[in-house]
């Protein structure tokens, strides 16, 4: 079990080596933490210490560094299952991130319940990765694709949207990775599960902000990935009830995936094994604890609050320059504001940014049709995380202000 130990927030930086550098001559700020978390030391630490002392592969080898190897990828699997509070280790299948894992879900569960005329749910903020799978799951199957509406503000719209008895499949994102909006997803499964619908959550905006229990939540599917909350790239994490993994077909087949092979015939294991062909990212998943760890040390609340002081000060100084407009104002979101300035192109402004040493996120964020929602091409993204600070806001303040008055001159 984790044991929750109290950091000082003041302190966090020095855990993140990379924060200390200079980018064109400029203290480095990074405000892209939506597309990719920066990783601690002790995650680091973990990955290099697997490469020089235990790196074998898993589930094959009888010698030494093999049996280490193996132990440490299990330890992994049984701790996601206590951080997200899922009933059984079976129902946690390692996969190579969130795209994978809605793949995963899509060909496989999908393809057995999902017939010509059955609806596929998901919303207008879907990333594209929740959103293509469905698309072609629908194409193929002469299926529905509906889509649940939003209002201006970024907020989904149920006003008039409900699930029917052809409704097989829900897929929603708990935060949207541009609006931040934080998604009522714990009603919304209540409502489908009464019409017989299984509902996939796409959690990789969720889980470094907020706590995630699965069991509370009764979703069928959830999905992430480590990269998102200071682990590494590479790995995805896939929860899925008991049932309907034991029901699923596989979705790649191969090594360490099978029980028993002739030539005639294949038996395969049982969840999660059948889900996990070939050599997964062993690095990234050892060293995977320690992220959790160091989200558990510091606890969800002071980093909720942290996050919450960003997201107030910023959005308080964007509100004093008349030319921003921001996408997205609900105020039930997470740390991530999208906006666009008033007569310049979103690419300009982050390139004006990077050259004061601002890393943001500029386009449609793999967000296209919400994008057309808006009637825009796409936005500037900032996205905050628990390293950045109130100082790192007043530079980026002060940069975005200068291109605003150079864009007036």
């Amino acid at each position: 079990m984790f044991v929750a130990r109290p950091l000082d927030i003041g302190q966090i930086r020095p855990f993140f080596p990379i924060l200390n550098q200079q980018v064109y001559n400029k203290a480095l700020v990074y405000f892209d933490n939506a597309a990719t978390v920066h990783k601690p030391l002790s995650v680091i630490d973990r990955a290099t210490h697997f490469y020089q002392r235990d790196n074998a592969n898993i589930h094959r080898g009888m010698h030494a560094l093999a049996a280490r190897s193996t132990g440490a990828l299990e330890q992994t699997r049984l701790a996601v299952q206590q951080f997200i509070h899922a009933p059984e280790i079976e129902t946690i299948v390692f996969t190579s991130g969130t795209t994978e894992g809605i793949n995963l879900i899509a060909a496989t569960y999908g393809a057995m319940v999902v017939g010509e005329g059955d609806e596929v749910v998901i919303s207008e903020m879907e990333h594209h990765a929740n959103l293509v799978p469905w698309q072609w799951l629908c194409k193929q199957q002469k299926a529905i694709l509906r889509v649940i509406p939003i209002d201006d503000k970024g907020k989904l719209d149920l006003t008039h949207f409900s699930f029917t008895n052809r409704t097989k499949i829900v897929a929603l994102s708990y935060v949207s990775n541009i609006l931040g909006t934080i998604n009522p997803i714990k009603t919304i499964i209540g409502q489908a599960h009464q019409k017989g619908a299984i509902v996939v959550i796409d959690g990789a905006q969720a889980v470094a902000h907020m706590p995630i229990d699965v069991t509370d939540l009764d979703c069928d599917f959830f999905v992430f990935s480590a990269h998102k909350m200071y682990g590494l790239t590479g790995l995805g994490i896939l929860y899925g009830k008991k049932k309907w993994l034991e029901a699923m077909p596989p979705y790649q087949t191969g090594g360490a995936m099978v029980k028993q092979v002739t030539l005639a015939e294949t038996i395969y294991h049982g969840p999660p094994y059948k889900f996990e062909a070939g050599t997964p990212p062993l690095a990234a998943i050892i060293s995977f604890p320690e992220a959790l760890k160091f989200i558990v040390g510091i606890g969800y609340a002071k980093l909720a609050a942290h996050e919450e002081s960003l997201l107030v000060y910023a959005l308080a100084g964007l509100a004093r320059m008349p030319a921003v407009k921001l996408v997205g104002t609900t105020t039930h979101k997470v740390a991530i504001i999208a906006f666009n300035v008033a007569n310049m192109h979103h690419l300009d402004v982050g390139l004006f940014l990077d050259a004061k040493g601002i890393a943001v996120r500029t386009g449609h964020c793999c967000t296209q049709p919400l994008m057309e929602r808006f009637g825009i091409e796409g936005v500037v993204r900032i996205s905050f995380a628990v390293y950045n600070t109130i100082e790192e806001i007043d530079l980026f303040l002060e940069a975005l202000q200068e291109i605003i008055d150079q864009g007036n001159r």
